[in-house]
């Protein structure tokens, strides 16, 4: 863990000088794309010592694939290979090396690498197999039109801004990035023209940056001097269990579990402050003309603090991970893209039988939350202070239920994540089940399809769309103009 911390503040050292001395107006992509693999390489070396092969063998075999079988079929081997390789390194650290331990390992890059190797393959497959018209506007957006180079790949997939923490980003946005072509924010006005307002000629990342470094320090404070003196495994002491009152464990519980979340928010925003200090993350200008630098960030804190619906809470959390799972496999489902999507998030993250109980837990939450939005929800809206006290009300049922999912994905094995919900007697499972019971499931009435039919930690969301939309403002290959590209991204995000 020290290593790793170590190795990101290095890291957005490098990107600081990247930007500054290998700034896309002063050197070639090639150069750019060469420091940033070698410089990734070597972070992850001396983060993981030789176990960072694994990068390279993994990115390297995909690439291998990817010439050989060719574009009609080489998203399915890649996407098989990449997350089988994946799996084995998980069961064999977990199961054969280090079972329980929280320290950082080099399946966790693996995981960023396996979302970057499916996704990239997918996005090849689109943009130089399927016809045009046969794809979703997303997927028109992010298509690739041509076959990248090896150094283009390895640099996209090992660079030093996101080989130990990512986040995913867009092979087109990246590549972008690297050749340092601006691009423009297009506004929507009233009578629904494009209005080009304003153009990156090159925004500073600076206050971004030390905005994001403060959440990254207030969180590492939070996490050593609060986080320790509340265990989630308290949750399950027997003393605690027999003498606590049910409002006492629900009010740890939530206290709890919200303790272990600034290591996460640590992680990751650390992570999008480094790329955002090379340069890249740059989402647009608003219509007052301030930058915005989200593009690849991949949540939203406050949002998740204050989350008042599950959907709330899974649409700002794990951002990116909810994209790439919706790109690969719940627009392309065939049959039961929920189960099938479940699955697959599951298989991802790991071989710990607590993500399992986790992700089916989150199920039951998910529609049981779903059903009382729809049917009750809008006779509370019309009172400010009604609406006030619903808020209020579907806040703390919404903390509660979130901790209460989540539990098995901190305990990690089934022992202890059944002596907890056994301690509970099951009851926002049994409490899940009948309101599924007593409330119909409505369908949401703009265009949802059967996708809002359950969006845990993948599927989060049609809006997430607009992310989507928002996260490529930037131009692409050569077989798209600049302005191609803007109105592409404009129609799918009025869709």
């Amino acid at each position: 863990q020290v290593n790793f911390v170590v190795c990101q503040l290095f890291a957005l050292l490098a990107a600081v000088w990247f930007r500054t001395y290998l700034h896309s107006s002063k050197t070639s992509p090639f150069i750019r794309h060469v420091v940033a693999t070698l410089l990734g390489l070597y972070l992850a070396l001396f983060c993981f010592g030789w176990y960072a092969l694994h990068f390279v063998i993994q990115s390297g075999i995909s690439y291998y694939i990817m010439i050989l079988i060719g574009v009609e079929n080489m998203h399915k081997y890649c996407f098989v290979f990449a997350l089988g390789y994946l799996t084995v390194c998980q069961i064999t650290r977990v199961y054969i090396f280090d079972y329980g331990q929280y320290s950082a390992d080099f399946s966790g890059p693996m995981m960023i690498i396996t979302q970057k190797i499916t996704s990239l393959a997918f996005e090849i497959h689109d943009g130089m197999f399927r016809k045009n018209e046969d794809l979703t506007p997303s997927q028109r957006c992010l298509a690739v039109r041509r076959m990248p180079s090896l150094l283009e790949y390895l640099s996209y997939n090992c660079n030093f801004m996101g080989i130990l923490a990512g986040p995913l980003c867009s092979y087109k946005d990246y590549i972008t990035f690297i050749e340092g072509r601006s691009y423009q924010l297009q506004q929507s006005e009233a009578n629904g023209k494009e209005d080009t307002k304003y153009e990156q000629t090159d925004p500073s990342p600076n206050i971004a940056v030390a905005q994001k470094l403060l959440i990254c320090g207030l969180s590492l404070l939070f996490h050593m001097t609060i986080t320790k003196t509340l265990p989630v495994e308290y949750n399950i002491d027997d003393n605690f269990r027999a003498t606590a009152s049910w409002p006492v464990r629900f009010f740890y519980l939530y206290v709890s579990l919200m303790a272990a979340r600034p290591k996460y928010y640590f992680a990751w925003t650390l992570a999008d402050a480094i790329n955002n200090a090379a340069g890249f993350g740059f989402r647009g200008y608003d219509k007052n003309g301030v930058t915005h630098w989200d593009l690849i960030s991949n949540l939203r804190i406050q949002q998740i603090e204050f989350s008042t619906s599950f959907k709330m809470f899974l649409d700002n959390w794990n951002i990116q991970t909810a994209l790439w799972l919706k790109r690969v496999c719940y627009e392309r489902a065939t049959f039961s893209p929920t189960i099938q999507t479940f699955i697959l998030s599951a298989i991802w993250h790991g071989v710990y039988p607590g993500y399992y109980l986790t992700f089916l837990t989150g199920v039951l939450m998910t529609l049981a939350a779903r059903a009382i939005r729809n049917n009750i929800r809008h006779y509370f809206v019309e009172s400010p202070t009604v609406k006030l006290c619903y808020d209020i009300i579907t806040w703390m049922a919404t903390q509660v239920a979130i901790s209460y999912t989540v539990v098995p994905f901190v305990l990690l094995s089934v022992k202890p994540s059944f002596t907890f919900y056994s301690s509970c007697y099951f009851c926002l499972h049994i409490a899940s089940i009948l309101v599924l019971l007593v409330f119909p499931l409505k369908r949401t009435q703009k265009g949802s399809k059967k996708q809002e039919s359950i969006q845990p930690v993948w599927s989060k969301k049609l809006e997430e769309e607009n992310l989507l939309q928002k996260n490529s403002y930037s131009t692409t290959n050569n077989s798209f103009s600049q302005k191609q590209e803007i109105t592409c991204r404009y129609q799918a995000l009025k869709q």
